[in-house]
C-alpha cells in the first residue's frame, strides 16, 4: 500500500489520481492517519504553499514524528515542499525544517529579468547518478516546476539531479531509501508518471 500523507497542503487529488494511472491494481490513500502512515510500505509526502505553513500543518495534526520516522526505513518520496521540508533549515520564513537531510533551503536571488520568481514551467533535469527511480526516463528530460525556492543539500553527493535556472541547482537528491524531487511529477506528463511507477516497483 501507498499512504499519500495528507497534512492540509498538498496537490493530493493530482496526486492520486496519477498513482491510479500507473498501477491501478495497487492500494493507495491519502491519509492523516499516523497508524496507516506507520503500516503502509511506501510514503508519498507532497507539498504546496509556504514551509512555514507546512510545518505548521504538519506539527497540527501530529505527524511530524511520523514522517521522521516513515523516511528512515521504507521507500520515500517527497515532492515538492515535501522535498524542502526534509532539510535543516529554511530561508522561507526562517523555519527549521524536519532535519531528515542536512541542507538548507535558499531563496532564488534572480538577477536575469528573463527568469522570473517563481521559478514555474517546464525545465530540463539532468540526472547526476543512474537511480533506479529514472529507469525508462531519458536524461535531460522536462518535467513541470512551481517554486521559489530550491534545497542546497550538505552532502552533494545526494544530489541526484540538476537543473539550470540562471544557476545551476539541486532538483532531486537520493538517499537510501529516501527519493525526493522538486518538481511535480503528477504534472509532468509521460515522464512524470514513469518516475511516480518506478517509485511503486523500486526496492530498497
Amino acid at each position: 500500500m501507498i499512504a499519500i500523507v495528507d497534512y492540509g497542503m498538498g496537490n493530493l487529488r493530482s496526486v492520486y489520481n496519477a498513482f491510479r494511472k500507473v498501477s491501478p491494481n495497487l492500494k493507495v490513500c491519502v491519509t492523516s492517519d499516523q497508524k496507516i502512515i506507520q503500516s503502509a510500505d511506501r510514503i508519498v509526502f507532497p507539498g504546496q504553499g509556504a514551509m512555514p505553513d507546512c510545518m505548521r500543518e504538519l506539527a497540527n495534526k501530529n505527524l511530524t514524528e511520523t514522517i521522521i520516522n516513515a523516511a528512515k526505513n521504507k521507500p520515500f518520496l517527497g515532492i515538492c515542499i515535501g522535498l524542502q521540508m526534509l532539510n535543516d533549515f529554511s530561508e522561507e520564513g526562517g523555519v527549521s525544517g524536519l532535519g531528515i537531510i542536512p541542507g538548507q533551503v535558499r531563496k532564488f536571488k534572480t538577477k536575469n529579468h528573463f527568469n522570473k520568481v517563481p521559478h514555474m514551467g517546464w525545465n530540463e533535469v539532468y540526472r547526476k547518478n543512474n537511480h533506479f527511480m529514472w529507469n525508462g526516463i531519458n536524461n535531460n528530460e522536462r518535467f513541470y516546476f512551481v517554486h521559489s525556492y530550491f534545497v542546497q543539500p550538505k552532502d552533494q553527493s545526494i544530489s541526484a539531479a540538476e537543473t539550470i535556472y540562471e544557476h545551476p541547482f539541486c532538483c532531486a537528491i537520493s538517499k537510501d531509501n529516501i527519493f525526493a524531487v522538486q518538481f511535480h511529477p503528477e504534472k509532468s506528463s509521460l515522464a512524470g508518471l514513469q518516475l511516480l511507477k518506478n517509485f511503486t516497483r523500486w526496492s530498497i
